[in-house]
């Protein structure tokens, strides 16, 4: 069949991702310079599906883009009333005092939050100034002009088949196009990682480092909620090398969000995030806070963890990143909220001015020579330690040191300089004959569960006949290698249940159920040959997360 040309619209702005960052660069815009044309492309069928963090958010950045908020109805009810932190062993947990704590990681004046209820907030604020939102479009292309510039971006084609070919149904995607193209899809964002890699971004930068947080919501019994109470662990079930934690917020009505979070840089290719996640549940400290109650969601999303030595460029001609598609998240505070706003209204800023000034699809050079020194870098800095000194060190002594490296940053001291991460989490992974099995324990389905009835509560759904969006490169390699060298560790380190190494009419084959995908990245960042490559799947497709 004849394929149609795409056709175009012309914006001065576009931004992709309806995210903390793109949704404050969008109002920021509108507020600085109203008579320009803002466009937000949002991959998720509505805005707030993709959204997924603990959340407690440090409202510094909303205080300046909208001061007046807290004197309306906003989704942000939950203020921080209790911050505790403990230190587990299988049985017991150790209450680490607050006095101790650098002053940064007080909760106080925070707020526990839905962040895909703020989202969907920002949104509606975005569009009373005049900003157009395009939920249900991922973008899928950069569009680049005749001098190598970014022009843009085109939405991916709908009704395109799993064999590639176009259905009956085929829509074209759309180009839109901008004299500036702001990227705000998240850590591990694929057309982010495409222009780094374009543009050499990260030449002279530390490699990229994550994470994966799981997260349930649950609605507990009103005896068993502490409304404002905020909760952090170490330790168990993950042994001193592999670093990681827990979250616990009560907030709103009855609700409660718990999650864990596993560094990506794991070395045993046995472990399951998952099961890790689900093994905390029972410990003595919080499995009574579930009595009684019920899980009504469940996601995974990876987080970018290497901070300040690694936020490539964030400049380009044409376009800029933002957020934590450029890894702005403070580690030790499990925070990035605050960040990915203060990017997103600091590049708005600069791309505002140029507009002023007549400028078009050059290079945002000031961007990137102020951020360091805002408040977002000041931020960073501070931390800037905590991620390679875990690393190194392991839980026990590199969180102690890194404490106390945050203590002597609040006077503007550093006791090690700025160390390196080393390698990428891709390259962290053992082989499975120098590692030993763990055995998990089977669900209950009251407390612990199996992953496919967590993958339901994400609402999951993607359109069958189309391309999978999850590309090996090299299916050779990774029965090689990756199946038998690591023991398949694809179908532990998934969240959702995507990769299953069965045997097929007596052939071991690699399955990949796309459908279950719920676009966390983790495979994009973990497989230890980089064979697999996440790309956007249809617009509107991917998890619908509900008050996460």
């Amino acid at each position: 069949m004849d394929v149609p040309v795409r056709e175009s619209m012309e914006f001065d702005v576009v931004v992709v991702g309806a995210g903390p960052s793109g949704l404050a660069a969008a109002i920021r815009l509108k507020q600085v310079k109203p008579d320009i044309s803002v466009v937000v492309v949002e991959k998720g069928s509505e805005v707030g599906a993709h959204i997924l963090s603990g959340a407690v958010i440090d409202p510094s950045a909303l205080d300046v883009l909208l001061p007046d908020w807290r004197a309306e109805d906003t989704p942000i009810k939950t203020a921080v009333a209790d911050d505790r932190f403990y230190v587990l062993t299988a049985r017991s947990a150790l209450r680490f005092p607050n006095v101790l704590m650098p002053p940064l990681m007080n909760n106080h004046g925070n707020f526990i939050v839905s962040l895909g209820n703020v989202c969907r907030w920002l949104a509606a604020k975005a569009e009373s100034l005049g900003v157009e939102i395009y939920p249900g479009f991922a973008a899928a292309e950069v569009l680049f002009g005749e001098r190598g510039e970014v022009a843009g971006v085109a939405t991916g084609d709908m009704g395109i088949g799993r064999n590639g070919r176009p259905k009956s149904a085929l829509a074209r995607g759309m180009e839109l196009r901008g004299k500036y193209t702001l990227f705000a899809e998240g850590a591990r964002g694929h057309l982010t990682k495409a222009l780094i890699a374009r543009f050499a971004l990260d030449r002279d930068r530390e490699p990229p480092k994550f994470g994966i947080g799981l997260k349930e919501l649950w609605q507990v019994a009103p005896e068993r909620h502490r409304r404002g109470l905020v909760q952090h662990t170490l330790g168990w079930p993950l042994d001193n090398r592999t670093g990681g934690g827990s979250f616990l917020y009560h907030y709103d009505d009855c609700l409660v969000s718990v999650g864990f979070v596993v560094h990506l840089n794991y070395e045993n290719p046995y472990l399951s995030p998952f099961e890790e996640f689900q093994r905390f549940k029972t410990h003595p400290l919080v499995r009574d806070t579930f009595t009684g109650g019920r899980r009504i969601g469940y996601g995974a999303r990876a987080i970018a963890e290497g901070g300040w030595q690694s936020v490539p460029r964030l400049v380009f001609p044409g376009g800029a990143l933002i957020g934590d598609g450029a890894g702005f998240l403070n580690v030790p505070r499990i925070k990035g909220t605050h960040n990915a706003m203060r990017s997103g209204m600091l590049a708005a800023e600069h791309v505002a001015a140029a507009l002023a000034a007549g400028r078009a699809n050059d290079e945002l050079a000031a961007y990137e020579a102020y951020w360091r020194r805002s408040a977002l870098g000041s931020d960073l800095w501070k931390v800037r330690n905590a991620k390679p000194l875990w690393s190194n060190l392991g839980t026990a002594l590199g969180v102690g040191c890194a404490g106390a490296d945050m203590w002597a940053n609040t006077v503007g001291l550093s006791l090690f300089g700025t160390l390196r991460h080393g390698k990428p989490d891709s390259a962290c992974i053992k082989a499975a004959a120098q590692c030993r099995p763990i055995s998990y324990p089977r669900p209950d389905g009251k407390l612990t569960f199996d992953l496919m009835s967590s993958v339901f509560l994400s609402n999951t759904n993607h359109e069958e006949d189309q391309p999978v969006h999850l590309r090996v490169k090299d299916l050779e390699l990774q029965k090689r290698s990756e199946h038998g060298v690591y023991a398949g560790l694809s179908s532990r380190y998934c969240p959702a249940g995507v990769y299953e190494w069965v045997e097929q009419d007596g052939a071991l084959t690699y399955v990949i159920n796309a459908q279950n995908c719920v676009h966390c990245k983790t495979c994009d960042i973990k497989d230890p040959n980089c064979n697999i490559e996440w790309v956007a799947p249809e617009g509107g497709g991917g998890p619908n997360y509900q008050n996460m």
